[in-house]
């Protein structure tokens, strides 16, 4: 696995050299644009429209629009100057509960890997983290991009979270034609909880497939192989304009509308009794 970043977590004086790795990665499906005559791969130039010629990397500079047309220059040692001190630190502020943050705050996930001496200090935070059942806020600043962090246990190492700054994340507020509370009989209300309790199972992430990314895979080997191309029709979907049809239309699949036990007791019940006839077949 490759380290994007390596540098220290520090929390009071206890200082853990550290490693990260990115714990997810992207898998959409890449497609390049080609000229539809000869099927040549577009390029793109940075060009500027007043010389009227392509440009070379060195001679691009970056700056802020500060009035329409009027920019002032920023250099990239400028910038990296700023967050020099801290570039190379995962700097714990405060241990917070894990459920005192909303997910709207959550970015992007890294591993977090002992660097060399570090194992010692990094299983006695994770244990200490483990025990108290808190998460550390941190601080960290990468590609010269200050974020917010969470560091947390996860399995039987530790893992963080880039986070969003409080001024980063819209207000609710915003959404036009947000509604207000209104009244809803017991009937609607009963019908749509007895649909959530039915539906409701153990998370298993296993079972979620992005199935647009497999049929498009699908799609381009059946081009490559030049095997006829079958196109599914979407079945149509039934139109229903009431609350209460609709409620009654989801529930109608199980065969029943009485309220039924959430698959989640259901498998917990299962499990059990595979247990208890193991240690039956057992004595």
């Amino acid at each position: 696995m490759h380290t994007m970043w390596k540098g220290s977590i520090s929390f009071g004086l206890v200082n853990i050299p550290i490693k990260l790795y990115s714990a997810t990665e992207n898998k959409d499906i890449k497609m390049r644009y080609l000229h539809e005559k000869c099927h040549t791969p577009i390029k793109y130039e940075k060009t500027c429209p007043n010389c009227e010629k392509a440009l070379e990397s060195d001679e691009i500079v970056r700056g802020y629009e500060y009035e329409d047309g009027k920019f002032v220059i920023i250099e990239r040692d400028e910038i990296e100057a700023l967050a020099q001190e801290k570039s190379k630190s995962v700097e714990i502020v405060d241990f917070v509960e894990l459920d005192d943050i909303d997910p709207v705050f959550f970015n992007r996930s890294y591993f977090i890997g002992p660097n060399d001496n570090g194992s010692k200090p990094y299983m006695l935070l994770k244990k200490a983290m483990e025990t108290s059942g808190r998460i550390g806020i941190a601080k960290i600043t990468i590609r010269s991009k200050e974020h917010l962090a969470a560091v947390r246990v996860y399995k039987n190492g530790l893992m963080m979270e880039t986070m969003y700054f409080p001024d980063e994340v819209r207000e609710l507020d915003h959404v036009p034609d947000l509604p207000e509370e209104m009244d809803l009989s017991d009937k609607e209300l009963k019908m749509a909880q007895q649909l959530i309790e039915q539906l409701t199972t153990e998370f298993d992430p296993s079972q979620y497939q992005d199935e647009r990314r497999e049929a498009i895979m699908a799609l381009i080997q059946s081009k490559i192989s030049g095997d006829d191309i079958k196109v599914v029709k979407e079945k149509p979907k039934k139109n229903v304009v009431d609350l209460m049809d609709a409620l009654q239309a989801s529930l109608e699949p199980t065969g029943t509308t009485e309220p039924s036990k959430p698959k989640k007791q259901e498998q917990k019940k299962k499990k059990v009794s595979v247990k208890k006839k193991k240690e039956k077949e057992a004595n």
